[in-house]
C-alpha cells in the first residue's frame, strides 16, 4: 500500500469491509475498502487474484482506480472541477496559469517571494538547444504540428542529461520546469515552420501567454503587440486544461513513467495519447460541425437530427462525457469567447454560426432538461479560429496547457518511491492450445487482400 493508500484508508472504521460472495464456490472473500478525501469509495482489490484465482473485467478502466492521487478532484454528476482543493472557476477568475503551474506541482498557491522565483525559473528555460532548432528541418512542411511535438519533446532527452535521473528530486523539478517553460516554444516553431516563416525567439519581458502568441505572430520585420484581452483568454484557455485527472494521456504518462522512462519520453507519450480525436480533437471537431452545418439557416435541420433518437447524428461541443450537471469550465470559457469576439469584432460568418447555434441549444427544452450545454471544447474551438489558430494547432495548445499536469502526476507518482512497473491484465478470447502443422500440411486459407501493398500501388 502507498502512503498516500495508506492515509486514506485510515480513517475507516476497522468494519469497513467488502464482503464478497462466490456462488461457485460458496466462499466468501473479505475486501478492503478505501475512502479518500472525496468521491466514492474504493474496493482494494489487489489481493483479489490471490484469493479468488479471478480478475476483474473493466474495458476502459471505466470503474477502477488505476493509483491515489493529491492533485484533482472531479465529480462529473456535481459539475465540479478542483484542482488541490481550489475550484476551477476561481482559479481561472483569480488567479493566472503559471500560479496554477506552481499549485499542481506544489500542492500550494505560492507566497508572493514563491510566485517569483517559480516566474523567473520557467521564463528563464523558454528557449530551445540550437542543434535542437536544425531538427525541425528533418520534417516535411506539412507535417502534423502533433507530429512534431512527438518527435521534438522525446528528443529533449538526447540535449537535457542534467534532468533524466528519475531518482533524484532535484533533477526531476528541474525537467518539470523544463517542460512547462519549452512546450510553447516547441509548439509556436511547429507552426513557423509549417508556415516557412523564421522562428521567433521567446522574450523574458513577457508573461506566459504573451509569450505564446508572440511566437506564434510575431515576424522579425514588424513590431508586435499582444492586445491584452487576448493574452488573459489564451491565459484561461492555459488554466482551464491544465489538469484532468487520470484522462487518456495522464495515464499513459504514468503508466510509461512506471517502467522508469525519463520525463521527456514519458511527455512525449502523453502527447501522441493526446493527438487521439477522441480525446485532444474535441474543439476541432466543433469546427468540422461549423462547416458541415454551413450557415444559420441550416441550424434547425441539425438540432432535429440531434434530437432524433433513430439518428446517430450529436453536435460536437455540447454535453460532456465526465460532466453529466454542466462543465464548470464553460461558464469561464463563454464569457472569455465573447470577450475576443467583442475585442476583435471578427466578420466571420462560421463564428456567427457558432454564436447563434449556442442561443438556439441554450434555449431548446430538449437540450436544457438533458443538460446538453455547450462545453469548454465549444468555446476553446471559437476562441483559437478568432485568435487565428489553424485547426490542426488546436490540439498543440491543449499539449501546451497540459504539460503541467502531466509532470504533476509523473513527479507525484515517483515521490512515493520506485513505482511498480503498469502491467494491466485481460480476459483472453483467442484459440486454445493447439498442435504445430508443418506449412506442407496447411491448408489454404481464403487471401487477406494484403497483396495490393505490395502491387503497383507500392509507396514509399
Amino acid at each position: 500500500m502507498s502512503k498516500s493508500d495508506a492515509s486514506a484508508a485510515k480513517n475507516l472504521p476497522d468494519q469497513a469491509i467488502f464482503t464478497l460472495h462466490d456462488n461457485i464456490t460458496g466462499n466468501t472473500h473479505e475486501i478492503p475498502v478505501l475512502e479518500g478525501t472525496d468521491g466514492p469509495r474504493v474496493l482494494d482489490i489487489r489481493k483479489l487474484y490471490g484469493q479468488t484465482g479471478m480478475f476483474t473485467y473493466d474495458p476502459a478502466y471505466t470503474t477502477t482506480a488505476s493509483c491515489s492521487s493529491a492533485i484533482t478532484f472531479i465529480d462529473g454528476e456535481k459539475g465540479i472541477l478542483r484542482h488541490r482543493g481550489y475550484a476551477i472557476q476561481d482559479l481561472a477568475e483569480n488567479s493566472d496559469y503559471l500560479e496554477v503551474c506552481y499549485l499542481l506541482l506544489h500542492g500550494e498557491l505560492p507566497s508572493p517571494e514563491e510566485k517569483e522565483e517559480f516566474n523567473h525559473s520557467i521564463t528563464n528555460h523558454t528557449m530551445l538547444h540550437e542543434q535542437l532548432i536544425h531538427f525541425y528541418r528533418g520534417f516535411r512542411r506539412d507535417a502534423h504540428p502533433m507530429a512534431i511535438m512527438v518527435g521534438v519533446v522525446g528528443a529533449l532527452s538526447a540535449f537535457y542529461h542534467d534532468s533524466t535521473d528519475i531518482t533524484d528530486p532535484q533533477q526531476r523539478m528541474i525537467a518539470s520546469h523544463r517542460l512547462i517553460a519549452k512546450m510553447p516554444t516547441i509548439g509556436a516553431y511547429a507552426y513557423k515552420y509549417s508556415k516557412g516563416q523564421p522562428f521567433i525567439y521567446p522574450s523574458n519581458n513577457l508573461d506566459f501567454a504573451e509569450n505564446l502568441l508572440k511566437m506564434m505572430y510575431a515576424v522579425p520585420v514588424a513590431e508586435f503587440e499582444v492586445k491584452p484581452v487576448l493574452a488573459r483568454a489564451m491565459d484561461r484557455i492555459l488554466i482551464l486544461h491544465a489538469d484532468h485527472e487520470q484522462n487518456a494521456s495522464t495515464s499513459t504518462v504514468r503508466l510509461a513513467g512506471s517502467s522508469g522512462a525519463n520525463p521527456f519520453a514519458c511527455i512525449a507519450a502523453g502527447i501522441a495519447s493526446l493527438w487521439g480525436p477522441a480525446h485532444g480533437g474535441a474543439n476541432e471537431a466543433v469546427l468540422m460541425m461549423l462547416n458541415e452545418i454551413g450557415s444559420k439557416e441550416r441550424i434547425p435541420e441539425f438540432v432535429n437530427r440531434a434530437k432524433d433518437p433513430d439518428d446517430s447524428y450529436r453536435l460536437m461541443g455540447f454535453g460532456h462525457r465526465v460532466y453529466k450537471n454542466y462543465d464548470p469550465r464553460a461558464k469561464v470559457m463563454r464569457e472569455t469567447c465573447h470577450e475576443v469576439l467583442n475585442e476583435l469584432g471578427i466578420d466571420d460568418p462560421q463564428l456567427e454560426l457558432a454564436m447563434e447555434l449556442e442561443r438556439i441549444t441554450l434555449e431548446d427544452d430538449y437540450f436544457v432538461e438533458r443538460k446538453l450545454y455547450p462545453n469548454v471544447d465549444f468555446y476553446s474551438g471559437i476562441i483559437l479560429k478568432a485568435m487565428g489558430f489553424p485547426t490542426n494547432m488546436f490540439t498543440v495548445i491543449f499539449a501546451i496547457a497540459r504539460t503541467v499536469g502531466w509532470v504533476a502526476h509523473w513527479k507525484e507518482m515517483l515521490s512515493e518511491g520506485t513505482p511498480k512497473i503498469g502491467r494491466p491484465r485481460q480476459m483472453y478470447i483467442g484459440e486454445p492450445e493447439r498442435p504445430f502443422a508443418a506449412i506442407g500440411t496447411r491448408e489454404h486459407k481464403q487471401s487477406r487482400g494484403w497483396s495490393w501493398l505490395w502491387g503497383n500501388n507500392r509507396k514509399e
